[in-house]
């Protein structure tokens, strides 16, 4: 799996925005660049493609084009957006070519939205109202897309809890998450992950709201884990690799910042992804974060996207687990790791 953005630009700003700690020289993706990149990412046995990483990929003008360009190619393609760009007439054309449509929402009343999410209050509406057409297509046309919502959960949202699980509920989509907020290793956002644990029965509440058709999903291994990893190495990295809205390959999002460049990989735009995950640089990057000398506890940030990775890998490795073949129906959105 790879996670990506097709620019590091955002419509919002977000209280809680880890891409504020994640600047790195950008450069212009321009549509060759990202249709060579999905090339190169189907020759080279990629299985699925998200749009998320640090940027609003609704910002770039290929994002459609791109989404239809991977589906082609035969990778399973999925966006993550707070749905202010996301143009409606576009819904029905990208629709059954996602796996899944997940809208970052992390309040579900117009004020807090725009207090949380640094943006206009009419900003809620519009976005309802695509989050709206977009279930509507999905059920008039039978698609087997996943269509959720996602909170990224900060301990003094807690009056937002219940109503975003209703919310998810009254508009029809398939689910809604809430998740935890990720800070780098000097705690810049200010994350107090001991708080959480204070919002168990609301957060249970809100999960109370499922039913047949509506999931509400805690992510409570993240949200209880204060923070903390067990792992001191990586090495889920080469099995779900993140690049940069600016075209830069790291092992990480939490790696992006320029002040992390020994572990920059390369740039799309200058170079091509087939090449780069080729050359000696990827897996001397890879290497590094694998050995002792990297301590995952004190040089990286919090519950990244990898956490769950490493933490299987990690058990893995040291004998606390075995990789069995799996029995039953395969879970849905299988290739997403």
């Amino acid at each position: 799996t790879i996670d990506c953005s097709l620019t590091r630009r955002c419509t919002y700003r977000c209280i809680y925005c880890y891409g504020q700690l994640q600047t790195n020289d950008e450069k212009r993706m321009t549509k060759d660049v990202i249709f060579r990149f999905l090339d190169d990412a189907t020759e080279i046995g990629v299985k699925a493609i998200s749009f998320v990483s640090d940027g609003e990929s609704t910002c770039s003008p290929h994002l459609y084009d791109a989404i239809l360009r991977g589906k082609a190619n035969g990778l399973d393609m999925a966006l993550g957006t707070n749905g202010y760009l996301l143009k409606d007439e576009k819904l029905e054309e990208i629709l059954p070519c996602l796996t899944y449509l997940r809208f970052n929402i992390s309040a579900a009343e117009p004020l807090r939205y725009s207090q949380i999410m640094g943006c206009k209050e009419e900003h809620f509406y519009k976005v309802l109202n695509t989050i709206k057409e977009a279930v509507r297509i999905k059920k008039e046309k039978n698609l087997s897309v996943t269509l959720g919502l996602q909170m990224v959960l900060l301990p003094q949202f807690v009056g937002q809890i219940i109503p975003f699980a209703k919310l998810g509920k009254e508009l029809g989509v398939d689910y809604s998450i809430i998740k935890h907020c990720s800070d780098d290793e000097k705690g810049s956002l200010g994350v107090n992950y001991s708080k959480y644990f204070e919002l168990v029965n609301v957060l249970k509440e809100a999960e109370g709201y499922s039913d047949e058709g509506y999931l509400v999903k805690v992510k409570w291994s993240k949200i209880l884990s204060e923070g903390k990893r067990k792992y001191s190495q990586c090495y889920g990295p080469p099995f779900i690799t993140q690049f940069s809205g600016s075209g830069l390959v790291a092992p990480c999002g939490m790696l992006f910042n320029r002040k992390y460049k020994r572990y920059h990989i390369g740039n799309i735009v200058d170079k091509s992804f087939k090449e780069i995950w080729r050359s000696e640089r990827y897996w001397e990057v890879m290497n590094f974060i694998a050995l002792d000398n990297f301590d995952a506890k004190t040089m990286c940030g919090t519950l990244c996207l990898q956490h769950k990775v490493n933490e299987f890998l990690w058990d893995l490795k040291h004998g606390n687990t075995t990789l069995e073949k799996p029995k039953g129906e395969p879970p849905i959105h299988i290739n997403f790791i």
